[in-house]
């Protein structure tokens, strides 16, 4: 076939199938590209919808807009890119023996053949609807599309949002909850499971999390089911749930999204065991003339091989990429996926890549993990922020398998280094010998995510003994007689401590002067604000010549419980 003259037809216009577009038509001039959307808009950000609703993004059509100011409308595509879209089609079947789609027009109910060589599919996600009744109230949303984020924009604005429930604590959830969130709002968020950001985060900085959301005016009800709406003349009043109700007149339902595989299934063509398309590593489904990408399509984890189901902007552009070069006889291939995220709420930056610990563990690993906290450049330049990170690896091979951070400071790019330590199965020695940039407004002289690395080696060369924030919180539950050390100054201490009488201040700076004053014969546990002056207050207590010693990671920056 001459590639010049061939038919490629994308369905799906959002982020998946123009980027398809746009690389198809840079490979090929004279390729004939058309483009089905059923929606109005195309080629939109919804990843900015959270800052147009929060008004940090005044003018809406800058959701649709170049870097130059021109909207991504089918003029634009057909003027610049030499595209052809049609808004408000949707596609209806495929008929993969003789290459031709059907579509309709959503609003006059026609219908259109179009013929393709090469076919790509970009449709997508639907959100999940949870059985809960009454979802049909007024004052009821989702934050999935362009038009979501204009009608809870305009119920902000007419003042129908003072008690707002947000239903799932996943991304979609927490950029709502950015979104809403307004010291002048009740804002409560309901999740199933026991944290924010479950499946993202790890149960401990999923608490560290909520902690400095609560602190905010977050209210948070976790481990509950929500079963009804209930309302009056129409509108949503209360959400009620196994564990009791909570005034709303705003619901935004996030509890996460499935692959829209109708279409696809319909043709025939093979869905994965994660229920979204099965593709190849050539972005090719089972026809080698149709393709798939972006949140349709199952990805393959790179370090659990095992198949997962990731919809994220990201993998949806990279594909894109691949597919505009392999729909014109090219042999690109997208390799998989590490499950690499970042999110900004309500002031602080979190992220993760790689394996969770949980994750870890139950895929066969022996796992060690470090958690610290720090600051994101040197403590002394006046841009600089508090940040927790936590790093997994496998004790027998060093292998790191995942990280998770959150703080005021700078996260993401710590994050991103350690994707890419993860996609190039870098060991925990392999990171540590990075040669990374420093400068007082970007770094610390030892980079955050290297101190935390370091904190994983000296654990398991067994010269930092600890124990998390929760293993201290269950001693003291158990009424387990030992001794929490807190080595901060007083003026620390009092402003901020645990209530127990096993606790004793002694700063760290007196310590070596009093150490009768700290009993031998009881299991000694170290704390200070960050960590480091516990972990110091540890050696000197061993090299003393005690014998059971051990601090606490992230020291009260790591403590999301109550201190009573």
């Amino acid at each position: 076939m001459n590639l010049a003259s061939q038919k490629i037809l994308i369905i799906g216009g959002v982020a998946a199938g123009p980027k398809t577009a746009a690389r198809a038509r840079r490979l090929n001039p004279e390729a004939q590209i058309t483009i089905l959307e059923k929606g109005k808009y195309i080629s939109y950000a919804g990843c900015g919808m959270p800052y147009y609703l929060s008004g940090q993004i005044h003018e809406f059509d800058h959701l649709y807009s170049t870097a130059y100011g021109v909207k991504r409308d089918p003029e634009f595509f057909k003027a610049e890119r030499g595209v052809d879209v049609l808004t408000g089609m949707e596609a209806v079947t495929i008929n993969r023996a003789d290459k031709k789609v059907l579509a309709r027009n959503v609003d006059t109910g026609e219908e259109q053949i179009f013929e393709y060589d090469k076919l790509v599919l970009g449709i997508g996600s639907n959100p999940i609807t949870p059985p809960i009744e009454n979802l049909g109230l007024k004052g009821v949303y989702r934050l999935n599309h362009l038009t979501d984020a204009v009608r809870i924009k305009e119920a902000m604005e007419a003042g129908e949002a003072n008690d707002v429930v947000i239903i799932g604590s996943g991304f979609i959830g927490m950029e709502a909850l950015d979104s809403v969130f307004s010291p002048m709002r009740a804002v409560t968020v309901v999740e199933f499971k026991e944290t924010l950001l479950p499946g993202i985060l790890d149960a401990d900085l999923g608490q560290l999390l909520y902690k400095n959301l609560y602190e905010q005016g977050l209210e948070g009800r976790f481990g509950e089911k929500v079963l009804r709406l209930e309302g009056e003349d129409g509108r949503v009043t209360k959400v009620i749930t196994d564990k009791g109700e909570i005034d709303a007149e705003m619901v935004i339902l996030a509890v996460g999204v499935r692959p829209n595989v109708k279409l696809a299934q319909e043709a025939g063509l093979a869905i994965g065991e994660t229920g979204a398309i099965s593709v190849n590593e050539y972005m090719q489904t089972s026809d080698a003339d149709i393709y798939a990408l972006g949140d349709c399509v199952e990805n393959t984890h790179l370090l659990s091989g095992k198949k997962v189901f990731a919809p994220m902007a990201t993998y949806a552009n990279r594909q894109g990429r691949i597919v505009g070069d392999n729909v014109n006889g090219g042999k690109s291939t997208f390799k998989g996926v590490l499950g690499t995220g970042v999110l900004h709420c309500m002031g602080l930056n979190i992220a993760r890549t790689g394996l969770g610990e949980k994750q870890a563990r139950d895929l066969g690993y022996d796992v060690e993990t470090a958690l610290i906290s720090t600051f994101d450049m040197t403590h002394y330049h006046p841009s600089s922020n508090k940040v927790i990170f936590k790093m997994i690896v496998d004790k027998k091979t060093g292998k790191i398998l995942g990280a998770q951070g959150l703080g005021k400071g700078e996260i993401a790019k710590r994050i991103d280094v350690v994707a890419t330590q993860l996609y190039y199965g870098g060991t925990l020695d392999d990171l540590l010998n990075l040669d990374l940039g420093y400068a007082p407004p970007f770094s610390t002289p030892i980079d955050p995510i290297i101190h935390c690395g370091n904190t994983l080696k000296n654990k398991l060369d067994g010269v930092a003994k600890t124990y998390t924030a929760k293993e201290v919180q269950e001693k003291l539950e158990r009424g387990e007689d030992f001794l929490l050390l807190d080595v901060r100054t007083p003026q620390q201490f009092n402003m901020r401590n645990i209530k127990d009488q096993r606790v004793q201040q002694l700063t760290l700076g007196e310590l070596r002067e009093k150490l009768d004053q700290v009993p031998k014969d009881k299991e000694v546990v170290t704390v200070c604000v960050m960590g480091s002056r516990a972990y110091e207050a540890a050696r000197i207590l061993e090299g003393a010549g005690f014998k059971d010693v051990k601090f606490m990671e992230a020291g009260m920056e790591g403590w999301p419980f109550d201190m009573d």
